[in-house]
C-alpha cells in the first residue's frame, strides 16, 4: 500500500473548538505551499518539487513557521518539461542522486503531517497559502486528481495569496521585494527552490497576520 493510500484510508477529524488557530481562520489551517514545475500548465507540465510549511501559534497568539516538509516528484507519464523552467529552478529531473517519488507517494508524504495538524488544532481543513497562490493550488489539484487521492486535506479552490497581501501591506507584489520590504532577508541565490520560497512566503504571511492582529485586533470567533 502506498503512502497516499495509507493516509487516506484512516483519516478522522477531532473537533477542538477552543484552538486559537481554528478560531483565527474560521476552522481553516493555513499551510504555505510552493511548487517547482516543468512549465506553467498544470494539466500538461510536470510537478517536480513540493514544499509545505506548517504554521502554528505561540502562547501570545503570534503565528510562526513551525515545520517544513518537502519532496522531489517524478514527472508523470507523458509530462511536458520546458527546458526554460529547468533553467529557472535548477532541477535536473534525471539526476542520479535526485531522490524523487511518484506523485501519489510524494503527496502522501506531504499530506500526512498536514492531516495530523488539522486534527491536532481542531480545524476542519487546510487552506493553501502561496505567492500567486492559484498557480500552486492548481498544480496540486491536478496532481491529486492524477494520483487518485480521495481526501485532499486542502480546500479545493480557496487560498490566501501573499502577492495580494504583500501589495496591501508593503506595496510590493514580487516575493523578493515584499520580503525585503517586511524587513526580512532575501538570498537571491536560494530562490526558486520550493523549500526556500515556501519558507520565505511563510515568514511573509506570518508577519502580515501578526502585524494586523497587533494593530487592528484579532477578529472575534464566530
Amino acid at each position: 500500500m502506498s503512502e497516499a493510500e495509507k493516509d487516506t484510508s484512516t483519516e478522522t477529524t477531532t473537533a477542538k473548538p477552543t484552538s486559537a488557530m481554528a478560531q483565527r481562520f474560521r476552522s481553516y489551517l493555513p499551510v504555505v505551499v510552493d511548487v517547482e514545475t516543468g512549465g506553467l500548465n498544470w494539466n500538461t507540465d510536470a510537478l517536480l518539487q513540493v514544499a509545505a510549511v506548517i504554521l502554528r501559534m505561540d502562547d501570545n497568539g503570534r503565528m510562526y513557521p513551525a515545520e517544513t516538509h518537502s519532496c522531489h516528484v517524478q514527472p508523470f507519464e507523458g509530462a511536458n518539461i520546458d527546458p526554460k523552467s529547468l533553467q529557472i529552478n535548477g532541477i535536473d529531473p534525471h539526476h542520479p542522486l535526485r531522490i524523487a517519488y511518484s506523485e501519489q507517494d510524494a503527496l502522501g508524504r506531504i499530506f500526512k503531517p498536514i492531516r495530523q495538524e488539522v486534527r491536532d488544532t481542531g480545524c476542519t481543513r487546510a487552506i493553501l497559502v502561496g505567492h500567486n497562490a492559484t498557480f500552486d493550488l492548481y498544480f496540486m489539484n491536478a496532481a491529486v486528481e492524477r494520483a487518485g487521492i480521495r481526501r485532499n486535506p486542502f480546500h479545493p479552490f480557496g487560498s490566501f495569496d501573499t502577492a495580494t497581501l504583500g501589495g496591501l501591506a508593503y506595496g510590493q507584489t514580487v516575493l523578493a521585494r515584499a520580503v525585503r520590504a517586511s524587513g526580512a532577508e532575501w538570498q537571491g541565490a536560494e530562490a526558486h527552490s520550493a523549500v526556500y520560497d515556501a519558507e520565505k512566503t511563510a515568514e511573509l504571511f506570518c508577519g502580515i497576520v501578526n502585524a494586523w492582529d497587533e494593530s487592528i485586533g484579532i477578529p472575534p470567533a464566530r
